[in-house]
């Protein structure tokens, strides 16, 4: 049996990252409706509801089964809301190595939400799971994900030369598969247990850690 991640919920301040529902499914189809979700990711489009139940059903369970890595529906304590996802993915049991990608709604951007939930993420992997490394790709474009990997610690150890496709936002309804897409460099960012120490402290003390609800 290959070696897998816990079906479990990370809870940090004001987030709680859950394994994906059946109920998520409006939410995440409007959430991955929006033009910077198309544009930098590699879901497929378009991402209808119907796609989503899937997902939460059995596309979702079989990557965690499977070992590939695990699937997180990101909500806000307060409110509920679906704030976004975050996946791993190309897990290494071997190096204890894996890959982290979100997606944050329109609404919750701005808010630090992004950097809360791969802190939150980065704590569970090293300190529960014993990991020793977190990888992260962003487009060259795609600035705002650059500064969430730098706020939460990482460090840029290269480019990936044309590594990735990128979706322009003019083409995005044109219905042909390759329309408007474009090549673009990966900036390639690591994480390591030891980082973590140097990642500035939270105005509140309890901000970014986790806590696990199996």
């Amino acid at each position: 049996m290959a070696a897998s991640f816990p079906e479990t919920a990370i809870s940090t301040e004001r987030l709680l990252l859950r394994p994906l529902e059946v109920g998520d499914a409006p939410a995440l189809a409007e959430l991955m409706a929006d033009e910077l979700v198309h544009a930098w990711t590699d879901l497929p489009q378009p991402f209808t509801e119907d796609l989503a139940v899937r997902w939460a059903t059995a596309l979702a369970p079989a990557h965690r089964a499977e070992g590939h890595g695990i699937v997180f529906t990101v909500t806000e304590h307060l409110t509920q809301r679906v704030v976004g996802l975050v996946e791993l993915r190309h897990t290494d049991w071997r190096l204890r190595a894996t890959e982290i990608c979100y997606v944050t709604a329109p609404w919750a951007r701005g808010e630090g939400y992004a950097g809360e939930a791969v802190l939150g993420v980065a704590q569970w992997l090293f300190e529960d799971r014993g990991f020793q490394r977190l990888e992260m790709r962003t487009a060259a474009g795609n600035t705002a994900a650059q500064q969430v990997a730098q706020k939460v610690g990482c460090i840029s150890e290269g480019v990936l030369r044309s590594a990735w496709i990128v979706r322009e936002r003019e083409f995005l309804t044109a219905g042909a598969d390759d329309a408007g897409e474009s090549r673009s460099d990966l900036i390639l960012w690591s994480l390591l247990p030891e980082d973590m120490e140097e990642v500035p402290p939270a105005p509140d003390p309890r901000a970014g850690r986790y806590v696990l609800r199996d």
